[in-house]
């Protein structure tokens, strides 16, 4: 929510409070505004009882081990013991220093201190240097195809990426931060950060059945997991049963019966066995902890999409993604025809290998596979003759090499308008991607690269804030055969965007085929408010994404005030929603968004003490510490509410939530001239911050009426379905004597019929001032017959109509 002015009451109309005459008493601001920036999951609605995180599920089942596969299924042990999966982390030991790594003579710099290596005497180590500079071991390492990077124990039990990766290819060591710098920022992030503890962040894609045993009383772990690497149960399930029933018939001499409890993945169709996949190779959100093989993804994860700008606008990767995005992009996948498993192994390694690359693609591109030179185009058995050369390409981030997993042909367009990669130009990196371009369009007849510049030009220029493409966006979102990946990221984006259009579009998208838009709709539609009944009838969807991205936007619906089937149902998904929460309490949005929870409910004591918490988990946020501001606030501490925005002000001085809340807390204050100082800030920070706008208009009008109206003009604007933007500017509008721009914009913003009294109110008083008593007449006449307004707000303007002698 943003702070605007408060609706004003209609003079004498029953049902609003007496006292303030709409149309002769100025707009008010300084209403402190929460602006919360919900991470994760969002606000739920519950009881008026405190939350606290419910305790963790159930253990889940025993594991017997990978070892015990190997009896029977020896070569298939072997092959998974030595594999990515198999290896993706592993004790550091003698031999694995001998087999891996080299050694460096002189100490590396990472942020203003030096480290050396010392892989002699065992174990080793990384000895910061410096006076009394502490000693690193390197316990464990993940990865191996492309890097190794290390964790090396820290207090309250955390494992920290170590500041010192080793580069497997060039077999030296580098700072392993700096690597990983992204383009929305230029400064890379701490080693002790939490980003890079593996207990918070990193854990569940490296070892097994991994516990944090996570104690918030004490911000310590004690964590535990069954097995390094991605063991032969994660991806089939717990082999207890299994190998019991087994042994037992063998010891027998029986054939065993059907395979008991363990998943396979013969006969499974392609979009179910490559969610067992998903987990580990998405960017995602994290919707539960206990997530087993078979299991929906989109029940224990939230998928990102292009929203994000580790993206290209065309989808393409630009920071470290995970593959699933670009997977589901891509139109092998979307047929349904094609599966993870069908070109790995369930051990992760790749079936088609060098001169067998072709094969992958055979069976759905027979015809060109068996004649592929006329569309490659290349010189055969050389680069670019292979499907993946053109259709995967490489890149790379933070030394890791991935291949393009959407296997879109070549779009040197796009490279030209967004900056992404395309395949010609990663292999003719002497040529521009102009040349390119050329080549493809004299190649292929059909402008296969028109679609995607279309749809990426939304994306990007809905990142930066500009609909004005709105109506064509729409219309693609209605087309069903759209991508449903470009779909749920332009929703996701449209979530901003102030046009009235968005509300009518979104509600039904929840009913959309597509479990990634359904989940996008209910995420947007949360974080505009509104559109009550149609989340209500989200909570009933069978995927748990869509159910919390749901209850996201009802903390403001009493479970009381609803028919006993929809409460029971909204009282059910709160509780899944705090069981989410409990599953992620080391992280510092799991407090943020259970603060937001308290303070939507009024618990605003216990949302203090959540977003301290949240605060103290990551103390360069600066948000928990502008939305703790706004709580203080409604319990009367000004000064340390003042106090907080100010701290948040020193983290991040460009944060225009603060500076907004900052002006806001001033004007209450009566400093006028810091409060238009903080405004103004906030209007530099964020020009399309409509809130800012419109107090610092209201706030100019006694000194500078044109000013105040130009802001005025550009809240209202910027947010043109705003009753109260229009109410503000008409009265000041009515105030500067420029009646006829007053009543265009009233008329226009009256066009849709709200139920907004006070606009008719206004639209009224001006036309009567102006001796026109019918237009006036007229104007009651239609609020008389709204049918959003109380009945007797309507018999009010009906009274009103009466007096005025019209029929």
């Amino acid at each position: 929510m943003t702070a605007v002015p408060a609706e004003f009451p209609v003079a004498g109309l029953p049902g609003y409070p007496a006292g303030m005459e709409t149309t002769r008493a100025a707009p008010r601001c300084f209403r402190l505004a929460l602006l919360a920036l919900v991470v994760g999951l969002g606000i739920a609605a519950c009881s008026k009882e405190p939350a606290a995180l419910p305790p963790a599920p159930a253990a889940a089942p025993a594991l017997a081990g990978s070892e015990s596969c190997r009896a029977c299924h020896e070569d298939f042990y072997r092959k998974w013991e030595g594999s990515r999966h198999g290896r993706a982390m592993q004790v550091v030991t003698r031999r694995f220093v001998a087999d891996f790594l080299a050694p460096r003579e002189e100490p590396l710099a990472v942020a203003g201190a030096s480290y050396r290596v010392d892989l002699q005497p065992f174990p080793p180590v990384l000895r910061e240097d410096a006076q009394g500079g502490r000693v690193y071991p390197l316990a464990h390492a993940l990865g191996g195809k492309n890097v190794f990077y290390f964790l090396t124990p820290l207090d309250r039990g955390r494992l920290q990426v170590a500041p010192l990766a080793f580069d497997v290819g060039g077999k030296r060591w580098f700072d392993a931060t700096a690597s990983m710098v992204r383009h929305v920022t230029e400064t890379p992030v701490d080693w002790r950060d939490p980003l890079l503890t593996f207990n918070t962040s990193c854990h569940g894609c490296h070892v097994s059945r991994v516990e944090t045993n996570y104690d918030p009383a004490t911000d310590a772990y004690r964590t535990t997991w069954a097995e390094p690497g991605i063991s032969c149960e994660t991806c089939h399930n717990s082999a207890v049963e299994h190998v019991r029933v087994f042994r037992e018939a063998q010891a027998r001499g029986e054939t065993p019966p059907v395979d008991p409890g363990l998943l396979s993945y013969k006969g499974l169709a392609p979009e179910h066995s490559s969610e067992t996949c998903l987990p580990c190779h998405a960017k995602a959100g994290v919707l539960t902890d206990h997530y087993r093989a078979g299991e929906r993804f989109l029940d224990h994860y939230s998928l990102v999409t292009l929203e994000d700008p580790d993206f290209h606008p065309d989808g393409r990767d630009l920071g470290e993604n995970y593959t699933a995005t670009t997977w589901l992009l891509g139109p092998c996948v979307r047929s349904g025809q094609l599966g993870c498993m069908h070109c790995h192994t369930s051990s992760g390694r790749y079936r088609f290998e060098g001169e067998e690359a072709n094969r992958a693609c055979a069976p759905c591109h027979a015809e060109r596979v068996a004649n592929a030179a006329p569309h490659h185009r290349h010189a055969p058995g050389g680069p670019g003759s292979r499907c993946v050369d053109c259709h995967m390409p490489k890149t790379s981030f933070a030394r890791m090499v991935r291949s393009d997993h959407s296997m879109r042909p070549p779009m040197p367009a796009a490279t030209i308008r967004f900056g992404s990669p395309n395949a010609c130009n990663l292999c003719h990196a002497d040529r521009d991607a102009a040349w390119a371009d050329n080549v493809v369009r004299q190649w292929h007849a059909s402008d296969f690269q028109a679609d995607t510049l279309r749809w990426a030009g939304w994306v990007a220029a809905a990142r930066k804030g500009d609909f004005a493409d709105l109506t064509a966006i729409l219309g693609f979102l209605a087309d069903p055969h759209r991508s449903p990946v470009v779909a749920s990221s332009l929703v996701r984006l449209l979530a901003s965007c102030p046009d009235p259009a968005v509300d009518a579009a979104l509600p039904g998208l929840l009913d959309d085929p597509d479990p990634l838009v359904r989940c996008a709709a209910a995420e947007a539609l949360s974080a505009r408010g509104g559109a009550v009944e149609a989340l209500l009838l989200a909570l009933d969807d069978d995927l748990r994404a869509v159910r919390l991205r749901a209850v996201a936007g009802l903390a403001g619906v009493a479970p009381e005030s609803l028919p006993p089937p929809q409460r029971t149902l909204l009282e059910a998904v709160t509780v899944e929603y705090l069981a989410s929460l409990a599953a992620r309490s080391d992280h510092w949005d799991t407090w943020h968004n259970l603060g937001n929870w308290h303070l939507e409910k009024g618990l605003t004591a216990e949302a203090v003490r959540a977003f301290e918490r949240a605060a103290a988990l990551r103390p360069d946020a600066e948000m928990p510490l502008v939305n703790a501001a706004i709580a203080m606030a409604r319990l009367g501490d000004r000064t340390a509410a003042e106090a907080s925005l100010r701290r948040a002000l020193s983290i991040r001085p460009d944060c225009a939530p603060a500076r907004l809340n900052l002006g806001l807390l001033l004007g209450e204050a009566g400093d006028r001239a810091g409060a238009e100082r903080e405004l103004r800030a906030a209007l530099k920070a964020d020009p399309r911050l409509d809130a800012a706008a419109v107090n610092l208009g209201i706030l100019l009008a006694e000194q500078d009426l044109e000013e105040a109206l130009r802001w005025c003009r550009t809240a209202y604007e910027l947010r043109p379905g705003s009753e109260r933007y229009a109410f503000t500017l008409c009265f000041y509008l009515r105030e500067a004597g420029r009646m006829d721009e007053a009543m265009e914009v009233l008329r226009e913003a009256l066009r849709p019929e709200p139920p907004a009294p006070t606009l008719y109110e206004l639209l009224g008083e001006i036309l009567l001032r102006a001796g026109d008593r019918g237009g006036a007449a007229e104007v009651y006449r239609r609020a008389a017959a709204n049918p959003g307004l109380p009945p007797e707000v309507r018999a009010a303007f009906e009274e009103r109509r009466r007096r005025l002698g019209a029929r």
